[in-house]
């Protein structure tokens, strides 16, 4: 018999993590060897465990999901990634494809397809769940392709927090949210709103809402 696929759960919710490590444990291929609910941690128990694929949440405290994932790959060339998300939008899937991800999945996926994607990923292939991606990349008209191309050009953070400067979040919240300074947050802010030429929190809400990555 082979060697399980070695798992690492990064996820800054304990109750998620637990249940992805029961689900797992159902799959005799398949063994968890290192959980993190920080990205900091995870890139450096990535090196301690040396997973064979990491299961990835986008949304979380510190660096965040996509920090963390670009900072993996580019310490690990080979890293296998796979995203599992609440976030389905297209937007999201790109920018974790492109950032090195090897596979994008949704938290309310069956069960079946988070294992079957893992499966696929450790033997070399890329997973994106069915019927996520479903247009023809093109997804945006007219002036709001230059709003698209300014906000998948936003670093990590900066795209953090201009969704929840969208949502309505104020900048303090934003900080606790993300564990970041107050003047820090306000900075991102100022130079997000300088990015796309607006100056107000509507705006941003309509243009996030526009470009798919935030729904109603």
């Amino acid at each position: 018999m082979s060697q399980p696929i070695k798992v690492m759960l990064v996820d800054d919710h304990a109750v998620v993590r637990a249940g992805f490590r029961m689900l797992l444990s159902t799959d005799e291929r398949i063994s968890v060897v290192a959980e993190a609910e920080r990205g900091e941690a995870a890139c450096q128990l990535y090196l301690d465990s040396q997973p064979d694929v990491v299961v990835l949440d986008l949304s979380m405290p510190g660096i965040g999901g996509l920090e963390t994932l670009r900072r993996i790959c580019s310490r690990d060339s080979n890293a296998k990634i796979l995203v599992c998300s609440v976030h389905d939008e297209r937007v999201y899937i790109d920018r974790a494809l492109n950032a090195g991800a090897k596979g994008y999945v949704t938290k309310h996926a069956h069960p079946d397809i988070l294992l079957a994607a893992i499966q696929k990923i450790a033997a070399g292939a890329e997973y994106v769940e069915p019927g996520l991606v479903t247009a023809d990349g093109v997804f945006l008209e007219g002036g709001l392709e230059d709003y698209k191309a300014v906000v998948e050009a936003l670093s990590a953070r900066e795209f953090d927090v201009f969704l929840l400067l969208a949502k309505g979040l104020t900048a303090h919240k934003i900080a606790d949210e993300l564990c970041l300074g107050y003047k820090t947050v306000a900075n991102y802010g100022t130079q997000i709103r300088a990015k796309l030429k607006v100056s107000s929190v509507a705006e941003l809400a309509h243009i996030a809402l526009a470009l798919g990555v935030m729904k109603n």
